[in-house]
């Protein structure tokens, strides 16, 4: 069963990519839960120029609702999930200072 399998997904809320993207940096918050891992994607995303791409690497079941809903609130744009066997990818593309 992948990870996305025991979720009730709304395709339209979580792009779900069949390929990842290219990324500007790369975070990695496995093991990391909430609200850590929020404020590790706040300091990320800081590091970032407008208009790069932020991936980030988390296994975190709970980041499928926090992150597009963190990008939401921060006005940057969600770009999607990518998963993998393990884990998620999540892509951010930063749209203004924070």
């Amino acid at each position: 069963m992948s990870l996305a399998d025991s979720h009730n997904l709304d395709s339209d809320h979580h792009m779900f990519l069949n390929e990842p993207l290219k990324a500007d940096a790369e975070t990695d918050i496995i093991y990391m839960m909430c609200p850590m891992h929020l404020l590790t994607i706040d300091e990320q995303v800081k590091e970032i120029k407008i208009g790069e791409i932020l991936s980030i690497l988390t296994d975190y079941e709970g980041a499928i609702e926090d992150i597009p809903e963190w990008c939401e609130k921060t006005g940057n744009e969600f770009l999607g999930i990518y998963e993998e066997n393990d884990h998620y990818k999540f892509y951010i593309k930063k749209i203004r200072e924070s």
